[in-house]
């Protein structure tokens, strides 16, 4: 039987495409207090400011310059030649895995790049900036428009897929995260006390996340450089 994979991402691995990261001395919570932007208490109080930093956030998402780099690109190369079961669990609201060519591919915490509206719940994409007088596509509805991103307080998507792969997978893979926000931080955990006992864990990060210790290997250094080798390695041993 072939081996079922499970890799988690998170700001690290896009931090050398152009983004910021959220928790590093000059990550984006150093610059603007995620009570503000990030909450749903937030969005009630001051929508405005809300769609003013995620507009920013689009505009820079769609510059250019920000393009998947290598370690992107690995973990596509890895779900197409890897003949078992890959899937991929992010923690970033870009669209840098999907335009590397990833596809078995699991947001869960929403994605810059798409509106929900409040009145019919309807998810729709959305690339241009978003105001309290943004229609819905669907509904036709004015001003209930917010970005499809999990903020702070919310639930995050697909844990039941998620935690199902988690239970039966082979291989759990953490890339660019910090290990301190659950219930991602919380992944390793699971797969050591309710996965299979052969299951193994790796972490591929610029540091040691918080929860370094919890896996059986760790392999630091620039994610561009550490995932193509360890992709290589792994599919030259499969």
């Amino acid at each position: 039987m072939s081996k079922s994979v499970v890799i988690l991402t998170g700001a690290g691995i896009s931090k050398e495409s152009g983004l910021d990261t959220f928790r590093d001395a000059d990550g984006i919570w150093a610059k603007v207090r995620l009570e503000d932007v990030a909450t749903p208490e937030a969005f009630q109080r001051d929508p405005n400011r809300v769609h003013a930093f995620y507009n920013h956030r689009r505009d820079g998402l769609m510059h250019s310059n920000v393009q998947p780099n290598a370690a992107h690109r690995a973990l596509a190369r890895l779900e197409a030649e890897w003949p078992g079961d890959v899937l991929l669990v992010t923690q970033n609201i870009d669209d840098l895995h999907e335009r590397s060519g990833s596809s078995k591919l699991l947001h869960m915490h929403g994605e810059l790049l798409k509106a929900r509206c409040l009145a019919c719940d309807a998810v729709m994409e959305w690339r241009s900036d978003m105001s309290g007088q943004s229609e819905c596509l669907h509904c036709g509805a004015p001003g209930g428009l917010r970005v499809d991103v999990v903020w702070f307080g919310e639930m995050p998507y697909h844990m039941e897929r998620i935690y199902h792969a988690l239970a039966n997978c082979d291989l759990f893979i953490s890339i660019g995260t910090s290990g301190s926000v659950y219930p991602a931080a919380g992944f390793v955990e699971e797969v050591r006390r309710y996965g299979r006992p052969s299951a193994q864990t790796v972490e591929l990060n610029l540091e040691p996340s918080d929860g370094a210790s919890l896996f059986h290997d760790c392999i630091h250094g620039p994610a561009s450089e550490v995932v193509p080798a360890y992709v290589e390695e792994l599919l030259e041993t499969r």
